[in-house]
């Protein structure tokens, strides 16, 4: 199943400039870089909702913790840490 996910920006990496902003996005403890490209006014210890790689917009913690919550529920969350760890191809 292909779902966005919330995740909480740890780090943000201005190498390339504000356009192409990527980030170090951590989904309870899984680090993944990400792409801030259309959510410009995200800051460090922000929750953003990702999908295939790309925030699609900030989140409050509560919502993101509930989405996670859920997410882990119905099994969804293992799923990911396999793709994450090369246990199952990405969809």
């Amino acid at each position: 199943m292909c779902l966005a996910i919330p995740g909480k920006i740890e780090k943000i990496d201005n190498t390339f400039d504000e356009t192409f902003r990527s980030a170090k996005v951590s989904f309870d403890g899984i680090i993944r870089d990400v792409n801030l490209m259309m959510v410009p006014e995200a800051v460090e210890g922000d929750y953003v909702m990702v999908h295939v790689g790309v925030a699609l917009n900030i989140v409050d913690k509560e919502e993101a913790e509930q989405t996670i919550k859920y997410i882990k529920e119905i099994g969804e969350f293992d799923e990911f840490e396999r793709q994450i760890n090369g246990q199952l191809p990405e969809e």
